[in-house]
C-alpha cells in the first residue's frame, strides 16, 4: 500500500488526516488557506518537510480568487503567508515554503496577476517534486553509513507521512534495508501524541522492515543490551551551529547514545537549516494542549486539577550529533563550517 500525506488534484488538496492513522484512513480536503492552516495547527499533516509543501500549495489556494488589481493581490499574498506562517512556531519548512512562493510572486511581480498565480501553483508543484527526489537522495547518503546486520533506532516518524515520499531518517533506514543484509530497526512509541507506535510502525510494516516497537522510557536499556548500532532521528529546525530541535524525547536519545558510545545521526534536508539562528537557544518551541499528555485514546489518564509540560519539540546541542544526513551529503563536525560551506 503507498501511503500518501498529501495530493494535489488541480483544485483542492487532499490531505491524509494523520490522527486517525492506524486505524483509519480519512481524507481531508482542504480548498482554502484556512483549510491547510487548521490541517497544520490541527496535526492532521504533520513532519517538517510535508508541512512546507502543504503550506505552499496553501499559498496558492489563498490567493487563487484574489483580486487581479495588482496592490491588492500582493496584500492579500503577504495576509496569506503571515497567516499560514503561524500554523506552528517550530518546523522552519513552513516558513521557508511560504517566503519561497513569495518571493517567486515578486520576482515576476511584473506579469498580469494571473500569470503569477500560474506560477504560484507551479512552484508549489515543483517543491512537491522536490521534496520526494530530495529524500531519495538522503536516503542513499545515510545508508553509506551502515552495513550488513545492523539495527537502527529512530523516534517520532520521518517516513512518506512527514514528507512527500521516501522520508527523512525513515528513508535512510529503508535504503539500509535494501542494500544490505538482515538490516532491522527499533521505533520508539514517542510518547504524547504516539507518532512512532501509530505511524512509523505502519510505515515499517508495510515496507516489510523487521522492526520492534518500545516505549520511550526503554530506549537506554535496549541500547545497553548492545541491540542497537545506530540512531538516525528527524529534524524540524537546525541552527546554523547544528543544534537541531526535534520531537521531544530526541535529546534525551541523543544523551543515551553517547553513553553507549552508539553514533547519533540527525536527517533533514537542507531547507531545514536556518542559517538565521545562531544556536539552539534561538529555537522557538511550541507548547502543546496538556490534554495530549493527561489524555490518551481519548481518554483521562492522570488525575484532574493538575499542572502539564506539553513542549512538542527538544533541542540536542551539536556535541551530541555525529553527523547530520542532508540531501547534498553527510555533515561531520564542526557543523558551523560544514554546515556553511553546504548553504554557499
Amino acid at each position: 500500500m503507498e501511503i500518501r500525506s498529501l495530493r494535489f488534484d488541480g483544485e483542492v488538496l487532499h490531505i491524509l488526516d494523520q490522527r486517525k492513522l492506524p486505524f483509519e484512513f480519512v481524507d481531508v480536503p482542504c480548498r482554502t488557506a484556512e483549510d491547510v492552516w487548521e490541517a497544520i495547527n490541527k496535526m492532521k499533516i504533520r513532519g517538517a518537510p510535508a508541512i512546507g509543501v502543504a503550506a505552499a500549495y496553501g499559498m496558492y489556494l489563498g490567493i487563487k480568487n484574489a483580486p487581479e488589481d495588482k496592490e491588492q493581490f500582493f496584500k492579500e499574498l503577504e495576509r496569506v503567508k503571515k497567516y499560514l506562517d503561524s500554523a506552528r512556531p517550530t518546523a522552519v519548512n513552513l516558513k521557508w515554503a511560504t517566503t519561497r512562493i513569495f518571493n517567486l510572486a515578486k520576482k515576476f511581480e511584473n506579469l498580469p496577476v494571473p500569470e503569477i498565480k500560474n506560477a504560484i501553483l507551479s512552484e508549489a508543484i515543483a517543491m512537491e517534486k522536490e521534496d520526494a527526489e530530495r529524500n531519495f537522495r538522503i536516503g542513499e547518503y545515510g545508508s553509506e553509513l551502515f552495513k550488513d546486520g545492523d539495527t537502527i533506532m529512530t523516534i517520532c516518524n520521518t517516513g512518506a507521512l512527514a514528507t512527500v515520499a521516501y522520508g527523512t531518517a525513515f528513508s535512510v533506514i529503508r535504503r539500509s534495508f535494501e542494500k544490505y543484509k538482515d538490516i532491522k530497526a527499533i521505533a520508539l512509541e514517542t510518547r504524547p501524541y504516539l507518532q512512532g507506535a501509530r505511524l512509523t510502525a505502519l510505515e515499517l510494516r508495510e515496507a516489510g522492515i523487521p522492526f520492534h516497537l518500545i516505549t520511550d522510557n526503554m530506549a537506554g536499556f535496549i541500547m545497553s543490551k548492545g541491540l542497537v548500532n545506530g540512531v538516525v532521528v528527524g529534524a524540524d529546525r537546525i541552527a546554523a551551529n547544528g543544534d537541531t530541535a526535534n520531537k521531544i524525547g530526541t535529546y534525551t536519545l541523543a544523551v543515551l547514545a553517547m553513553y553507549h558510545k552508539i553514533p547519533f545521526y540527525v536527517v533533514a534536508p537542507v531547507s531545514t537549516i536556518d542559517p538565521e539562528i545562531n544556536s539552539g537557544k534561538e529555537i522557538p518551541i511550541e507548547e502543546r494542549n496538556p490534554d495530549e499528555v493527561t489524555h490518551c485514546g481519548g481518554k483521562r489518564i492522570a488525575p484532574e486539577g493538575i499542572k502539564v509540560y506539553n513542549p512538542a519539540f527538544d533541542v540536542t546541542p551539536n556535541r551530541l550529533i555525529d553527523a547530520i544526513i542532508t540531501d547534498k551529503g553527510v555533515l561531520r563536525k564542526p557543523f558551523d563550517k560544514s554546515i556553511k560551506e553546504i548553504l554557499k
